[in-house]
C-alpha cells in the first residue's frame, strides 16, 4: 500500500473531519486525481522533442501517456489543427499516491533555491496547480541522457469544497507551502 494512502485512511482523514466538523465519512476531502501535462510547443518544428517528452514523462508517472493534439489553428506559433504538441497523463489510486509521495519528499527539495511552493495557486473549487520548470528534479530521469530540459504542470484535483479544505489537505500530506512574507517597515 501506499505511504501516503495509508497515512491518509489512519491520521489525516480522521483529523480533517475533526477540523472541519464533517460528520459524514464521504464530506471528508480526499485527492481523487493528479494530471501532468508536457507541453511540447516546438513538437511542429522536431517530433524527436514530443518522443523524448512522452518518454520521459512515461518514467516518471509510471504510466504511459496520451498525446495531445492542437485543438485550434494559431497561424502566429505555425499550429495547425491536429498537430501533436504535448502529453499528459492521469493518475489515480495507488499511483497517484506514490506519485504524490515521491513528489513531495524527493522532486520538491531538490530544486535548486526552493523556498516553498505558492499557496495561493489554487483555482476556487480546491485544485491546487503547480509548474516545474524542468523534468530533471525526479530521480527517474538521467540527466546525462537528456536532450532538452522541458517543463511540466502537475494539477492536484480533490473533492474539497473550498480551497481552504484543499490547502489544509495538501499541508497534511507534507506540501511544503511558501510562508507568506512579513512586510517590513
Amino acid at each position: 500500500m501506499a505511504r501516503l494512502l495509508d497515512q491518509y485512511n489512519t491520521t489525516i482523514a480522521p483529523a480533517m473531519a475533526t477540523k472541519f466538523n464533517l460528520t459524514n465519512k464521504m464530506a471528508i476531502p480526499k485527492v481523487s486525481k493528479v494530471v501532468i501535462n508536457m507541453g511540447v510547443g516546438r513538437a511542429t518544428q522536431d517530433k524527436a522533442l514530443l518522443d523524448a517528452a512522452v518518454e520521459s514523462l512515461g518514467r516518471i508517472s509510471g504510466q504511459r501517456p496520451m498525446v495531445t493534439k492542437a485543438k485550434v489553428s494559431v497561424s502566429g506559433f505555425r499550429l495547425r489543427e491536429g498537430n501533436e504538441i504535448g502529453c499528459k497523463v492521469t493518475l489515480r489510486g495507488r499511483r497517484m499516491y506514490e506519485f504524490l509521495d515521491r513528489l513531495i519528499s524527493v522532486a520538491l527539495p531538490r530544486i535548486r533555491d526552493f523556498r516553498g511552493v505558492n499557496p495561493n495557486s489554487f483555482d476556487g473549487h480546491g485544485n491546487y496547480t503547480l509548474g516545474l520548470a524542468e523534468q530533471v528534479v525526479f530521480p527517474e530521469i538521467d540527466a546525462d541522457r537528456l536532450q532538452h530540459t522541458q517543463g511540466m504542470d502537475i494539477t492536484i484535483v480533490t473533492t474539497a469544497k473550498s480551497d481552504d479544505q484543499a490547502r489544509e489537505l495538501l499541508r497534511s500530506f507534507g506540501m511544503p507551502f511558501r510562508q507568506p512574507q512579513q512586510k517590513s517597515r
